[in-house]
């Protein structure tokens, strides 16, 4: 391995980028200022693979799987946060925790998951509250012999569906414990494994089912400020291949009725699908989301993360569309065959690093010459309905002008905005009072053929919108080209007023 940079040559590094960014309009102190307010929830059940504490050599069930066998699994709460200390060290920033039922320290005594209560976490609890950790939680929907049918929550029996309501209800009670205790609220979310390996006769009876258990379950209030509930859907599983009760449509109808979170897993959707793309129709409809940032692999949905393209766009989409104080981000992978502290630490950075990627784009620049392209799109549409109208007219020559003039302006502003020439960059001003002075004489002599024959007046009023989007694209140039002139003088100019 090479030798590790020095401070010096860390800083120099910095100080260059930091001019370079600033040189595009990015400020980096502001975007890692941003970025120490990203907290992670770290999910606990990397350092165990799974087991958890209620029947740690029992085999998992509801198509979970942990492949390897690397040693130093932990195997007490003690190791596991002694584990997880070792994990936050080498992660910047403050982070949380994500808990399952089954981590529940018992003293060694048998506890059904219906009667788990807040006691049963007091050393988890405890722990947080001494490292500065906030708290969240998962009932535990799986690797029990009333899971053994592959449903809970959706089960047909009823004995089944109220033991499940009932673990659920508990875990809402624990979550919101945690929530008063540490002054942030726990996200306590369910997933449930009911689903089946083939086509059923009937998708919708367990699907009502479900519904009424999760009305049941949600139907105590509990204070926002101490729980967030939240429903996590999933695409298929090992023994769901071909069904899924809580599918993405079934939980999405369910967040947005009934004001929960939404929980989006990375893993869980065809590997042709990104989370990316869902968020901000989501967003259209509930107030919050809560992000499971995993890497699924053909039918495996948890490997550890990397900086993928995928990971990038998730948090590009975050930061984009200013969600990060709607954005819960939790990870969830599972992986035994490295190390298990290098894996949280991995997976943990990779989607820090994808963030301050993302919080150092320009993206007002990068904004605003997409639209200068959603407007050349708009033209060719009103073009073609020009061409379908009933009576033809002669195109304006100044429209034929104001088009070479506005793609001229489009390509200064974009050699403007690459080299911070604010020469060029002012030069667009005259330019911009060209357009409309030539905007003017072609809105002229349009309305004088419409007045001559109305029989004109469709293909006239296409014209005019196509005068209108070209002006409309002229001012985007010279809106790009003010903050050129800002970025390289920090001071504002109005080029187009």
């Amino acid at each position: 391995m090479g030798t590790p940079p020095t401070g010096k040559q860390l800083h120099d590094a910095y100080a260059l980028a930091k001019e370079r960014y600033a040189g595009v309009g990015v400020d980096t102190e502001q975007a890692l200022a941003a970025l120490r307010n990203v907290s992670l929830s770290l999910h606990c059940w990397q350092g165990d693979d799974v087991a958890g504490f209620e029947n740690p050599d029992g085999e998992l069930s509801g198509g979970i799987a942990a492949t390897g066998n690397y040693p130093g699994k932990a195997r007490s709460a003690a190791e596991l946060r002694s584990d997880l200390d070792r994990a936050y060290s080498m992660i910047p920033g403050s982070h949380r925790l994500n808990l399952h039922a089954i981590y529940a320290e018992t003293g060694g005594k048998p506890v059904e998951r219906n009667a788990l209560r807040p006691e049963h976490f007091a050393g988890w609890l405890d722990w947080a509250k001494s490292n500065g950790h906030g708290l969240d939680f998962n009932p535990t929907c799986f690797s029990h012999p009333m899971a053994d049918s592959g449903f809970t929550l959706a089960s047909y029996d009823p004995a089944v569906r109220q033991f499940w309501i009932e673990h659920c209800i508990a875990s809402r009670e624990i979550g919101a414990s945690f929530g008063r205790a540490l002054g942030t609220p726990c996200v306590t979310n369910i997933w449930i494994p009911d689903g089946l390996k083939d086509t059923p006769i009937d998708r919708a009876a367990p699907r009502q089912l479900l519904k009424e258990s999760l009305d049941t379950i949600l139907a105590a209030p509990i204070d926002r400020a101490h729980n967030l509930d939240a429903v996590e859907c999933k695409l298929f599983g090992l023994g769901s291949e071909s069904y899924v009760v809580g599918s993405h449509e079934f939980y999405m109808g369910y967040a947005i009725k009934n004001n929960t979170l939404l929980c989006l897993d990375s893993g869980h959707f065809h590997p042709t699908e990104t989370i990316a793309d869902k968020l901000s129709s989501v967003l259209m409809y509930v107030d919050e989301v809560l992000l499971h940032v995993s890497r699924g692999v053909r039918w495996d949905s948890d490997h550890v993360v990397t900086l993928s393209d995928e990971t990038a766009m998730i948090l590009q989409e975050v930061v984009r569309g200013q969600l990060l104080n709607r954005v819960h981000i939790g990870l969830d992978f599972f992986d035994a065959s490295i190390n298990r502290v290098a894996a949280w630490v991995i997976g943990a950075r990779n989607v820090l690093r994808a963030t301050l990627m993302a919080l150092l784009e320009p993206i007002d620049e990068l904004r605003e010459l997409e639209r200068a392209g959603d407007y050349a799109k708009g033209i060719a549409k009103r073009v073609d309905r020009c061409l379908r109208a009933p009576s033809l007219i002669e195109t304006p020559p100044g429209l034929h002008r104001m088009g070479a003039l506005a793609q001229e302006m489009l390509h200064t502003c974009q050699d403007a905005f690459v080299r911070l020439d604010v020469g060029v960059a002012r030069s667009l001003a005259r330019e911009d009072e060209r357009v409309d002075e030539l905007e003017d004489s072609v809105v002229a002599e349009l309305m004088a053929v419409a007045r001559t024959d109305p029989t004109k007046l469709d293909c006239v009023i296409y014209l005019l919108d196509v005068a209108r989007t070209l002006e409309r694209l002229a001012d985007r140039t010279t809106n790009i080209a003010e903050r050129v002139i800002f970025i390289a003088t920090n001071v504002t100019e109005q080029l187009n007023s």
